[in-house]
């Protein structure tokens, strides 16, 4: 009966130390979360090259809604979705919403190609480094982030949109400036 409690006390043993491990694992991914922005956070500034060879920054686009989206060429869901952000583009730009696509392949040759045969001419920012996207914990393609125009994360989109849910979300976000 001795050795039968001994298994007894190192599987309960077990149990603890696995729920403890768990609990700290848990408490330190929280708290690596809150470093990058969520919903209702300040959108962390940024400055970034341009297809168009221009230095982009985000607190320059203060007072106006923005739609930045991280993609890359490799990505399936990304190339889906890049004509419906496009007919939003075309749509929402006149009316002073600001379109940021954040590419994180490493050649400006294949980004230009692939926007040059989809006919696409939305502003495309270069994140070769992929220091944007680290800033902002950007791990799943494609993520879009809708910002206010007070510089605020309002919503957080990872997965393909399709062009209804971005023109609600512009709706909405475009409301805000009134």
């Amino acid at each position: 009966m001795g050795a039968r409690k001994k298994w007894v006390q190192i599987a309960i043993f077990a149990v603890v130390l696995v729920i403890g491990v768990f609990t700290i694992i848990t408490n330190l991914s929280a708290a690596d979360s809150k470093k990058y922005p969520q919903v209702g956070d300040k959108a962390p500034d940024f400055s970034l090259i341009g297809l168009d060879g221009k230095t982009h920054k985000l607190s320059e686009y203060k007072g106006k809604p923005v739609l930045m989206n991280f993609w890359g060429t490799f990505c399936p869901p990304c190339k889906e979705e890049m004509p419906d952000l496009q007919r939003q583009y075309d749509k929402w730009s006149p009316q002073g919403v600001v379109f940021l696509e954040v590419n994180v392949d490493k050649n400006k040759v294949t980004v230009q190609a692939f926007m040059d045969q989809y006919n696409l001419n939305m502003p495309v920012l270069l994140d070769a480094k992929e220091e944007v996207r680290k800033k902002y914990g950007v791990m799943d393609y494609p993520t879009t982030f809708f910002i206010s125009p007070d510089g605020k994360v309002e919503v957080k989109k990872i997965g393909q949109m399709t062009e209804s849910y971005i023109d609600q979300t512009l709706t909405q976000l475009a409301g805000k400036t009134k």
